[in-house]
């Protein structure tokens, strides 16, 4: 099967790096205009040019989601730019700091669930009513394994992508009459920055564990990610609508 978005146009937050960079490569290479949203303006910027010095169309947005005045104006540039939005991947996120709930701090409380949870729904708000005024569009929003399942020092983290699957449903039930589809993905143990940063945080024992509980015995890629996204965001996809789709090789079997 071949996933073409030529003539559309994808945006995708958390693009600098990780699985939203494969994902904007993944968009770019099957023929979509792709906007680069991220709170790293530097990287988004060099993502972006990257993307373009082959060919493709691009534009690079410096976009903190969990400010909703950020991502009113980021969905704004796209549709000034291209002209509309056909696709969105709502992909930026970050962990919490590990701590017991009763050790937890409302700081960083307030700090994930600004971009993990009220991220989402900023963004899905401002894509959703360019998507209603043209009769169209599809969303994938990031969730996680810890949207299906609880983690211990975890529990901001795994509450905001619990979250994130509810609005998933919610708003695909709005909208599914009328052109839009909306669903999420549940990432797995894929090796990204974000890994690398729990390495260094001290969890390196922790994803090893988890690494040797995954049914197919090794770590993902970012470019599966990817291409879950782009199959979830086609009309290959057209009557899948309100899903929670693992991509984790097997683990939430267990």
């Amino acid at each position: 099967m071949i996933i073409s978005f030529e003539g559309q146009v994808a945006l995708v937050t958390g693009a600098a790096s990780g699985l939203g960079l494969a994902t904007a490569r993944a968009f770019a290479a099957s023929g979509a205009a792709v906007a680069l949203a991220d709170q790293n303006a530097n990287a988004v910027q060099e993502a972006a040019a990257a993307l373009a010095a082959q060919g493709h169309k691009t534009l690079a947005i410096h976009c903190d989601v969990s400010d909703d005045a950020q991502v009113e104006a980021m969905v704004a540039q796209t549709v000034a730019h291209f002209g509309r939005l056909d696709a969105a991947y709502n992909n930026a996120g970050v962990q919490n700091v590990l701590a017991e709930t009763a050790d937890t701090t409302h700081e960083d409380y307030d700090r994930v669930m600004g971009i993990n949870l009220r991220g989402v729904w900023s963004c899905m708000k401002f894509e959703l009513r360019q998507m209603r005024t043209q009769g169209h569009g599809a969303i994938v929003n990031c969730s996680s394994l810890g949207g299906l399942v609880g983690g211990a020092e975890r529990g901001i983290y795994h509450a905001a992508k619990h979250g994130v699957l509810g609005f998933t449903k919610s708003a695909a039930l709005e909208y599914a009459a009328r052109g839009i589809r909306v669903n999420a993905i549940c990432p797995g143990l894929i090796w990204t920055p974000m890994a690398d940063q729990m390495v260094a945080g001290g969890q390196g024992d922790a994803l090893k564990a988890m690494e040797q509980s995954v049914p197919m015995g090794r770590v993902g890629r970012p470019e599966e990610i990817a291409n879950t996204v782009l199959w979830l965001c086609s009309e290959a996809a057209s009557y899948v609508t309100g899903q929670s789709i693992s991509v984790d090789g097997g683990f939430i079997m267990r």
